[in-house]
């Protein structure tokens, strides 16, 4: 049995009762109640749940849009099915529809339950117009709650999702893994003032968690979930009821003021290993507001939103399915203003995340003003799809008596290769190249309505780590696109590979065995050279305007290379200039951007932002700035236009801490 409100309806006047009963039957009962009086009941419909060992649901709720149920099941199952509130068949007695109102007798309850289960055959019984089946694993769905417009789902397995409801199917959005150790969630908790509350319990305590602080609340020992239990919250107290050896125990909170103020409060708990821009968001009374991307060795990654009037970064949304740290990150996009598929004053934008446990995640991103939040823009995120390498691994049985061959691999760097759509190769695929740390190279495709990606090539040409990779796309004189990669290693190698031939077979395979194949190999690299003695931290390259390339990096040996690149006919690549410049900075260079042909910018573990001329003379410095973040891990950089014409660049810089500047 279990109670779920109406839409519609006072929730101390009426209420659905819905009941499981023999061989997957469901029934929705509305019952309207007063005191003292008889209650009414109304069958509504009776559903059939899907087959399975036990076969009853376990909560349920009406959804606000259309006349729609949504139901948990014990199988772990999302269930949709149709509910109207014009079907059904009244059961109720004669004395309260002629508007008696006698008190309840000793056989009312008997004759209205012989009433409606007498004539519960004539309603048809439903299948569920949808099921996602084993959402939450195979010890149940414990809650379904709706909020502005999303659907909401907990489970005995460590996560809550959020879902939303199209063309009467349910779509998972993403999901999220409150604390670590909480694998018992029971219930969510919207307050008024804009936060989550998840409730559940940890080991042999009842936990209310703050999805804002990130922090336990309060923390009861109970002896465990396996028990009937009740919380309610005021701004005056907290009461939380259980049965614990068959006693009925209160546990009362009352409200205390604050002592603990937030003064800054943190994006990750640990060190900040990778960042990207996502774009702009113009808000009305707002000057442009700077959406970013942020990953961590606290295995999450965070979007945000960083505002040059105030000066502070606030949060918009936390990814938390990586299950080791987020090394690299890469945007697919991201779509502005007027482009098709989005708002007109919004961004959109694949963002694929990876590092440890070869994992990579895929998320679609949608960001948009909201002049009525804190942090003034609105961000909805879609996971899409996920990846790792050892997932038949992870579906072997017994695997605790094997021991695991492969070490783990990290994904070390990650860049989407571009416009691969042509007229003579039309598809939906997108590619993503990879450097790994078990020494290869790896190519990955997309295909975002099927949320499906998939390994398609991969090479161990380096036999080393792979630290960067960076593709590029090169036009030739009669239009033909040639997909270019340039690969780095340990050993200060940097490789150029011609991908396109890869890519073409990939779209043919993909297309006959839809979208299941085994990796090809990636042929050899057209140049290799040797840019410097140890490893590469950074990678960067830039189109000139005469149709060559820039490529510039930054080794562990404080030292920046740049090499001038010409693509001859077919698979001939020539370097036509190349510049070192040794002890350019005193500690490994972790971020280098070519803004211009004759302008460099780099940035080094020393806390130095250097900009270098790139001359006749080589590179020679011409000014440098001192920043405030530890142990730099990465830069990102782009150009605004100011009012007047000028361009002006602007950095933003991560390691123990985010600066921009």
């Amino acid at each position: 049995l279990s109670w779920a409100p109406r839409p519609g309806l006072a929730p101390d006047t009426a209420a659905a009762l819905l009941a499981s009963g023999p061989e997957g039957e469901m029934l929705w009962l509305d019952v309207a109640y007063r005191p003292g009086r008889a209650p009414r009941v109304r069958l509504m419909g009776r559903y059939l749940l899907p087959p399975c060992k036990q076969r009853w649901h376990t909560c349920a709720a009406f959804l606000p849009q259309g006349e729609l149920l949504v139901c948990g099941d014990r199988r772990g199952s999302l269930l949709l099915f149709p509910c109207s509130s014009s079907s059904g068949w009244a059961a109720e007695s004669t004395s309260i529809a002629n508007g008696d109102t006698d008190l309840i007798s000793e056989d009312s309850g008997s004759e209205l339950e012989q009433s409606y289960l007498s004539h519960k055959g004539a309603l048809p019984l439903e299948p569920p117009l949808f099921v996602l089946f084993g959402l939450h694993g195979k010890t149940g769905v414990t809650s379904v709650t709706c909020h502005k417009g999303y659907i909401y789902s907990t489970g005995r397995d460590g996560v809550y999702r959020q879902l939303r409801l199209q063309d009467q199917q349910l779509e998972v959005l993403r999901k999220h893994r409150p604390c670590k150790g909480l694998q018992w969630i029971e219930q969510l908790r919207f307050t008024p003032d804009g936060d989550l509350l998840v409730l559940g319990f940890h080991a042999d305590n009842f936990v209310v968690w703050s999805s804002r602080t990130g922090e336990n609340l309060h923390c009861i020992p109970c002896g465990g979930g396996h028990r009937s239990w009740s919380y309610c919250s005021s701004p005056s107290a907290e009461v939380f009821a259980f049965i614990k050896s068959g006693d009925v125990m209160l546990y009362c909170h009352e409200a205390e003021p604050c002592e603990q103020q937030v003064l800054l409060a943190s994006l990750h708990g640990r060190e900040i290993t990778c960042v990207r821009r996502l774009g702009a968001v113009e808000v009305p009374g707002h000057t442009a507001l700077n959406v970013l991307v942020t990953g961590s060795e606290d295995t999450t990654a965070c979007v945000l939103v960083l505002s040059e009037r105030s000066r502070a970064a606030v949060p918009l949304a936390h990814l938390s399915d990586h299950i080791s740290s987020v090394r690299t990150l890469a945007l697919a996009g991201p779509m502005g203003p007027g482009d098709e598929g989005f708002g007109e004053e919004g961004l959109s934008a694949l963002l694929f995340s990876a590092g440890g446990r070869a994992q990579i995640e895929c998320y679609r991103l949608l960001c948009a003003g909201d002049p009525a939040s804190e942090s003034a823009v609105a961000c909805q995120v879609i996971h899409v799809a996920s990846h790792r390498l050892d997932e038949h691994w992870e579906r072997k049985k017994n695997r605790h008596k094997l021991i695991k061959m492969d070490p783990e691999t990290r994904y070390m760097s990650l860049s989407v290769v571009p416009k691969t759509t042509t007229k003579h190769l039309p598809t939906l695929w997108k590619f993503l190249a990879a450097a790994c740390s078990d020494g290869s190279v790896r190519v990955f495709g997309l295909l975002e309505a099927a949320r499906k990606l998939v390994l398609v090539a991969e090479s161990f040409h380096h036999q080393r780590c792979v630290l960067k990779v960076e593709a590029f796309l090169h036009t030739g004189t009669g239009g033909e696109r040639r997909h270019l990669l340039c690969s780095a290693a340990t050993d200060g190698s940097i490789a150029f590979w011609d991908i396109t031939g890869p890519i073409t077979d990939v779209v043919d395979a993909l297309h006959r065995a839809e979208g299941e194949m085994q990796p090809l190999a990636l042929d050899a690299p057209l140049l290799t050279i040797m840019a410097h003695s140890c490893g590469v931290n950074s990678l960067h390259v830039s189109k000139t305007p005469e149709g060559r390339y820039l490529v510039a990096s930054g080794s562990d040996d404080g030292s920046i290379h740049v090499c001038l690149l010409e693509v001859a006919a077919e698979t001939c690549l020539q370097v036509l200039e190349r510049v070192s410049r040794p002890c350019a900075h005193a500690a490994h260079v972790t971020g280098i951007r070519v803004l211009r042909p004759d302008l460099l910018l780099s940035a080094s573990v020393d806390q130095r932002l250097t900009l270098w001329h790139r001359g006749a003379g080589g590179l020679v410095p011409l000014s440098t700035t001192f920043f405030h973040v530890p142990d730099l891990a990465e830069l990102d950089c782009w150009e605004v236009a100011e009012a007047g014409g000028e361009l002006r660049y602007y950095c933003v810089l991560c390691g123990q801490g985010l600066e921009m500047l």
